[in-house]
């Protein structure tokens, strides 16, 4: 079976608007990942970033949400669209799933949260289309990020915008502006679970080079 060509679909879509402007509600997880993405497509939309996460522990989700509104006032690409935190949203789909491998079962349902709440929002206040940095990230699946998109957007009057930003060099164009920029850059995607993982990884790393 042919794999579907996502940025491809994204470039097709940017392609019949004819230029237009159209409205895109772009849900971010960090400055980081978006920055690729937005410079990708500030052309052809009027970006609002939203930056729902509640899958973030307290701490990181202040950082990560303070450079993510600093990068947007020092670039002036996109709006940003405030919300609350809504942890406990989280810890409720992720209940019993703490031993999910990373990419599995809690990453989906997780998935699933943050870009049901981002189309909820760009329905309500308008959007043309609704998308997610998510997919700039070499360990994340894009098919499954957009297999979610497309189920989300059935019978509502916003659409999804498909993308593979990590393809045509998203994802090193996103470590360079990073740098230029001076971003924090993170380890991890963002949950207690995967911060644990990370850390797991580190200690086998140092141990093994000793």
């Amino acid at each position: 079976m042919n794999k579907v060509d996502f940025d491809k679909l994204m470039q097709n879509e940017i392609a019949a608007l004819g230029g237009r402007r159209a409205k895109l509600l772009l849900h971010s997880c960090c400055a980081p990942c978006s920055s690729a993405c937005l410079e990708r497509l500030k052309e052809h939309f009027e970006i609002t970033v939203f930056y729902y996460n509640p899958n973030i522990e307290e701490d990181e989700y202040a950082l990560r949400k303070a450079e993510q509104i600093r990068f947007l006032k020092e670039t002036g690409w996109a709006d940003i669209l405030d919300c609350d935190h809504e942890a406990e949203k989280f810890a409720g789909i992720a209940a019993g799933l703490e031993n999910a491998p990373e990419g599995g079962a809690r990453c989906l349902k997780c998935y699933e949260l943050r870009l049901a709440r981002t189309a909820d929002e760009a329905e309500r206040r308008g959007f043309d289309y609704f998308a997610t940095t998510l997919t700039i990230s070499p360990q994340k699946s894009s098919a499954a990020l957009n297999a979610i998109g497309e189920k989300l957007a059935e019978g509502r009057k916003v659409k999804w915008l498909h993308s593979d930003f990590k393809k045509r060099g998203g994802y090193l164009r996103s470590c360079e502006l990073a740098r230029e920029h001076e971003l924090y850059r993170q380890n991890f995607c963002g949950c207690k679970i995967s911060r644990l993982a990370a850390e797991r990884r580190r200690e086998e790393n140092d141990g093994a080079r000793q």
